[in-house]
């Protein structure tokens, strides 16, 4: 055995062809610092690099070739767009503004070292710049349906928009820019967030023009860098932390009764969130044919207000009682706060359902036009919600969630009272 022990030790390493032919294609250093290389190099790609999609099997533990910044990553939306693309292997870069907790359910959605939280100011231009550094798609979801102290329905829809895009541009690497507005944006809305995220498309698109750049490759002229701009609007979107359904459940619970603005006659479309952060990772997904347009996402079913507030109690096991309170008298009890709003020294609570600008939106339809592209240009079967989609409002029960059973097994709706 010592023989055998001496015999091996004197005879040099000679490397196998395997490890040789692996080293013609990664190189290996034999250093674990080198002089021309710094030592906390970035793994990040470089910003522009190939195509968005490279390769991958699918799954977290994949490469996709994006790596997409997502503003508004820690609100409602932001959740379910995060967990969608780090599932299929991209590397996602979450700014946020307020406590490092904002962030932290995110962490859990990726691979190791693929969700990156990166501390930012909205009116700091620098650090948004340093956000989209190593970027190749971004994504603006920040939104906010009522103004507070600090920032108006203006500065929140449009004017960060539009910076975002004037960023973009001169990164020179973003070949995907997708903006989120909403379902029902016109600058003639009555609703001041409307109006905003009308401006902010207006804005987007200004300053990402129609750009198409070809390569001509046997012949052939193929596309090699697309237009990034991609409008989407969504409507009221339904999910687990969603700020109808949950507010009306709240309300009713709280006080055995709901308010319907108006007759609760108006329409709207609701759609449930999942689909439209898969309808997004769609348009970022395809070759280039979603750049440029924009996409109305609205349920497969149309609602009046009155029937999605039954769809609520029929869900948490209540007898439904109303409320009519008529657009003046809401718009009344929803005003002063907008006078108060910043000439009082301290914050003033949230409105949920008296919040003036969304009293302003419900005295209008809001349903997908006739002609507009839908779930189905994507790709996408968006559910119906009743079902999973509102699952979550058994936490409403005030027995649990095997409470008591629905209107409709006890009576017909011509006894209701």
């Amino acid at each position: 055995m010592q023989a055998i022990s001496r015999r091996v030790g004197h005879q040099p390493f000679k490397p196998s062809s395997s490890i040789s032919s692996l080293k013609s294609i990664y190189p290996i250093s034999d250093y674990c610092y080198e002089a021309d290389r710094p030592r906390y190099g970035s793994t990040l790609a470089p910003k522009g690099g190939g195509h968005i999609i490279r390769k991958g099997t699918g799954g977290r533990s994949s490469v996709s070739g994006i790596v997409a910044t997502v503003f508004g990553a820690t609100g409602f939306l932001g959740r379910y767009l995060v967990q969608q693309l780090a599932k299929m292997g991209s590397q996602v870069l979450v700014p946020f503004r307020g406590s490092e907790d904002s962030h932290r359910h995110l962490k859990l959605m990726g691979d190791l070292g693929q969700i990156v939280p990166m501390k930012y100011d909205p009116r700091d231009e620098n650090s948004i710049k340093a956000v989209m550094a190593k970027a190749n798609v971004v994504l603006n979801l920040i939104g906010r349906e009522y103004e507070t102290r600090n920032f108006s329905f203006e500065e929140a829809n449009h004017s960060m928009a539009e910076q975002l895009a004037m960023i973009a541009k001169e990164h020179g690497g973003i070949m995907r820019f997708i903006q989120i507005s909403c379902l029902g944006a016109s600058p003639s809305s009555p609703s001041r967030f409307r109006r905003a995220k009308a401006a902010a498309e207006e804005a987007v698109l200004r300053e990402l023009p129609e750009v198409k750049l070809f390569s001509v490759l046997q012949g052939r002229p193929k596309l090699i860098v697309p237009l990034i701009a991609t409008i989407i609007r969504p409507a009221v979107m339904i999910g687990t932390e969603d700020r109808i359904l949950n507010a009306w459940a709240c309300f009713a619970k709280n006080y055995s009764f709901l308010p319907l603005l108006g007759d609760g006659s108006t329409k709207i479309q609701p759609v449930y969130v999942a689909d439209v952060a898969g309808a997004i990772v769609s348009a970022l997904k395809d070759d280039g044919t979603s750049t440029g347009k924009v996409y109305e996402l609205g349920g497969p079913e149309v609602f009046t207000i009155h029937e999605l507030a039954e769809l609520m109690y029929h869900t948490i096991r209540e007898w439904p009682r109303y409320v009519k309170v008529p657009f003046p008298i809401a718009k009344a009890i929803a005003t002063p706060r907008e006078l108060l709003l910043k000439k009082v020294p301290f914050p003033l609570p949230t409105p949920q359902i008296f919040n003036l600008d969304l009293i302003l939106a419900s005295s209008t339809d809001t349903v997908v036009s006739e002609n507009a592209l839908t779930f189905n240009d994507l790709g996408i079967v968006p559910h119906k919600l009743k079902g999973y989609p509102i699952e979550y409002l058994i936490q409403y029960r005030k027995g649990g969630p095997q409470f008591g059973s629905t209107v409709s097994e006890k009576v017909s709706p011509d006894t209701w009272p």
